[in-house]
């Protein structure tokens, strides 16, 4: 990337706003990755007129057309996996394997509904009424505002996105201030893969001074929306009132639980990676690690070495696992929750503001110990590299301490018994269960979404996002 200012895309064209803002690089702060325009409410509503214009030619396409569309914007996405992956180990301090791998992720996330496009089915029905049939039919809702959060910059506009186009929707994205450049060019890759003007259109600021534009405007017919769950429920709240259907994937504190019969080798290396992968900046992540007394003191030591032998420093280095903090609010939330916890009562292991050859937001992993499960630390996303462990005496209560939070995305087991393996199975509050696997990590085929506080909506990803990208339609043929 240059310096150059990226422009919103509205209707094919590219426009400017009066104010930008600098992306930063948070491995090196000298590395300034460009510029991005700083819209307001006004190129948020040529968006929406924009889309709503475009609407009814494209809802209207066949689809092979939107398939084929959809499937070279995939393969460009993978041939590019290399230049998008540096852009995103840039933009947000992901180290540049992790950002490969999402890049390849949102190409194989294009491809996949390319073919849903195809597979877009209804049912033919004989009516109770004689000489009657009933057809049913899903068609697009409509003009749809999608609001993207910063820790998987591509990943998560191209799972939102390439259902709402293969569907015929047309949409506006809003993505997150810190990574803007990563959705550029994944809509930039969507223009030349032959998207036509207005389908898909990206704006790019403050979620608290567009979003709501978005959210008022009656020519947006839904939300999609990830992100932290005072601004979640929020929008639900809000769409409920003005009749806007609604999707929104929050907030998750993820419990692993490691019971007194699991292999030592995969329990230690499913934590660090469920915990500490991607500076833990992820939704799925287990920042509660919920642990068997019989076997607690030899995990703790065990992980604890792993932890802090693991490299952490600028995330296109090839020996770093561990990249930065995403800016320096984050790093913050960070450091006051590691100090939160020290105030609790926990031993902290590792959790150190570090130096490195360049400016960057460099935070060890940190590892909480003699934690119980009412104090903030356990009850709080805190979203970082920072993990709890609570030691419990047996099944019964590790299920009630692993449900004994408001969220419920992910949850995972590490047990040789397949016995228990199905009673957490079956007792787990989450709307995915890991088994003898990370919390974090998931295909794209199938259901993504959580309980409880973690998720409002129909699911997203797979064949399950036909619920919210297609309305249904009930047609009697006499």
């Amino acid at each position: 990337m240059t310096e150059a200012v990226l422009h919103h895309i509205v209707g094919g064209t590219f426009v400017g706003s009066a104010q930008t803002r600098i992306n930063q690089n948070p491995s090196d702060l000298s590395d300034i990755i460009g510029q991005s325009a700083e819209a307001d409410p006004s190129v948020v509503q040529d968006a929406i007129g924009a889309a709503r214009h475009a609407f009814p030619t494209w809802s209207r396409t066949t689809p092979q057309f939107r398939s084929d569309i959809l499937d070279r914007a995939g393969s460009l996405i993978l041939d590019r996996r290399m230049e998008l992956g540096l852009l995103l180990a840039r933009e947000e301090g992901k180290i540049l394997p992790e950002a490969i791998g999402e890049v390849v992720r949102a190409g194989q996330i294009f491809k996949f509904f390319a073919g849903e496009a195809l597979r877009l089915h209804g049912e033919l029905l004989a009516s109770i009424r004689a000489g009657v049939d009933v057809e049913i039919s899903r068609e697009p809702v409509g003009v749809i505002g999608l609001i993207t959060p910063w820790n998987f910059p591509i990943a998560i506009p191209a799972w939102k996105m390439a259902p709402a186009l293969a569907f015929g929707n047309c949409c506006i994205l809003k993505p997150a201030e810190l990574t803007p450049a990563s959705a550029y060019a994944l809509v930039a890759i969507l223009r030349e893969a032959g998207l036509p003007d207005g389908v898909a259109n990206l704006v790019m600021g403050r979620g608290s001074d567009l979003g709501p534009v978005l959210l008022e405007s009656p020519d947006v017919d839904a939300i999609s929306f990830t992100g932290s769950v005072a601004v979640g429920r929020g929008i639900a709240a809000r769409c409920a009132q003005v009749g806007k259907r609604v999707q929104c994937e929050m907030g998750g504190k993820n419990p692993q639980v490691i019971l007194d019969d699991a292999d030592l080798d995969v329990a230690v290396a499913l934590a660090l990676n469920s915990a500490f992968f991607s500076t833990g900046q992820r939704c799925t992540a287990a920042s509660r690690l919920i642990v068997s007394a019989a076997i607690h003191d030899t995990f703790v030591d065990r992980l604890g070495c792993e932890m802090l032998a693991l490299h952490v420093g600028n995330a296109l280095a090839p020996q770093t696992r561990i990249g930065p903090v995403v800016d320096a609010r984050q790093l913050q939330q960070d450091l006051d929750y590691i100090a939160i916890a020290r105030s609790e009562g926990a031993d902290v292991v590792g959790g150190a503001r570090l130096s490195r050859e360049t400016e960057g937001f460099f935070l060890q992993p940190a590892l909480l110990l003699n934690t119980t499960s009412a104090m903030r630390i356990n009850q709080e996303e805190i979203f970082g590299p920072i993990a709890s462990v609570i030691r419990v005496d047996d099944d019964d209560e590790a299920v009630a301490v692993a449900n004994g939070v408001r969220f419920g995305l992910s949850a995972g087991v590490c047990t040789t018994s397949l016995a228990r393996a199905r009673r957490f199975k079956r007792d787990l509050e989450a709307g995915m269960v890991m088994v003898n696997l990370p919390t974090a990590g998931v295909d794209y085929h199938v259901p993504f979404g959580g309980r409880k506080a973690s998720s409002i909506g129909p699911r997203e990803q797979g064949t399950h996002a036909r619920d919210f990208y297609t309305i249904t339609k009930t047609t009697y043929l006499g």
